[in-house]
């Protein structure tokens, strides 16, 4: 086991209340595996990522649990200690390369940086690596585009930067948060596919945040499913596609547009909005939202349990399946 999150708390104290981002989730991850964290924005995927990191900033903090990497607990490690294995051992490819990236300062440095910081070598040597990572991700000329400023690339050149420096010092573990927003379909299946090379050519760990599920099914061994800061439920890829138990994630998949369906109907869309984390419903926070909410969902939250090796937060599975069945 590479990676084991248990009961994860991360709360923003705010002059209204606090909001409870991640609230008491679990999962694990295992050497090579991709594990897909998919929701909608507001879900708390981003925010479980940066706890991993141990770079949620204040008003935020890790209230509760603990995050084992390799068996230690990452949130008993110092300032120091979690800077050695930032960029080493974990690395983290963020969601927006233009913002990520430093614009006053080329390329080459912003990656020359992080070799020369962890894998103690030289200027000359850490030159030689950037411009090797950055022939890896497919950048062409490498050399020279290795002397540009981020302003003078595409988002997908940019993106690609961002892997090479996440992957510069051969992590365990890769945190991609949203590496293909607002890129091209094109561009979209050219990280994917540079992210699963990487994982099959270094033996890496990949924690893939995403709302996109076309992504998740290109590219992820397991999916975890989170709505307002829980898990709702969890399974391997084809499991989760073909036997969906959670009405969010059918919602969520019936949202998804499609070549072969000619119906002239719009496109389905899960009613209503997010909750305001502030003021949380009572109960199962999808209530308002579910076509199968009971009453017993508006007063009592669902514990996550499991089937099979498949993970649901619902009433509708609670009891024999059977029961299931007649909500169907």
């Amino acid at each position: 086991m590479l990676l084991e999150v248990n009961h994860l708390k991360t709360e923003f104290q705010l002059k209204h209340g606090t909001v409870k981002a991640v609230d008491d989730i679990s999962f694990s991850l295992n050497k090579g595996e991709i594990l897909a964290i998919v929701g909608e924005s507001g879900s708390g995927k981003s925010v479980t990522s940066l706890s991993v990191m141990g770079l949620v900033q204040e008003p935020g903090e890790v209230t509760g649990g603990e995050i084992l990497f390799k068996g230690e607990d990452l949130l008993k490690k110092n300032k120091s200690e979690m800077q050695a294995i930032r960029g080493d051992q974990i690395s983290m490819i963020f969601q927006e390369p233009m913002t990520s990236l430093n614009p006053v300062y080329r390329i080459k440095d912003q990656i020359m940086e992080s070799i020369m910081t962890h894998m103690k070598l030289s200027k000359k040597e850490a030159w030689e690596r950037a411009v090797h990572m950055l022939d890896i991700v497919g950048i062409p000329s490498p050399a020279e585009r290795a002397k540009d400023y981020p302003h003078q690339m595409s988002g997908g050149m940019r993106q690609r930067v961002m892997t090479a420096m996440a992957l510069s010092c051969r992590p365990e573990l890769l945190i991609a948060d949203e590496p293909t927003t607002a890129l091209d379909v094109t561009i979209q299946a050219q990280i994917l596919d540079l992210l699963y090379h990487m994982r099959e050519k270094f033996n890496m760990a990949v924690l893939l945040i995403t709302h996109d599920l076309g992504v998740v099914s290109e590219a992820a061994d397991r999916v975890i499913v989170m709505y307002c800061g829980k898990i709702v439920e969890e399974a391997d890829v084809r499991t989760l596609f073909e036997e969906t138990m959670h009405p969010y994630t059918l919602g969520l998949l019936r949202s998804i547009p499609r070549l072969e369906d000619e119906s002239e109907e719009p496109l389905y869309m899960i009613k209503g909005m997010v909750p305001n984390p502030l003021k949380m419903p009572t109960g199962c926070a999808f209530s308002d939202r579910c076509d199968k909410c009971m009453d017993r969902c508006r007063r009592e939250m669902p514990e996550l349990i499991e089937r099979n090796g498949h993970k649901v937060r619902c009433f509708l599975y609670e009891n024999e399946p059977e029961e299931a069945e007649k909500h169907e």
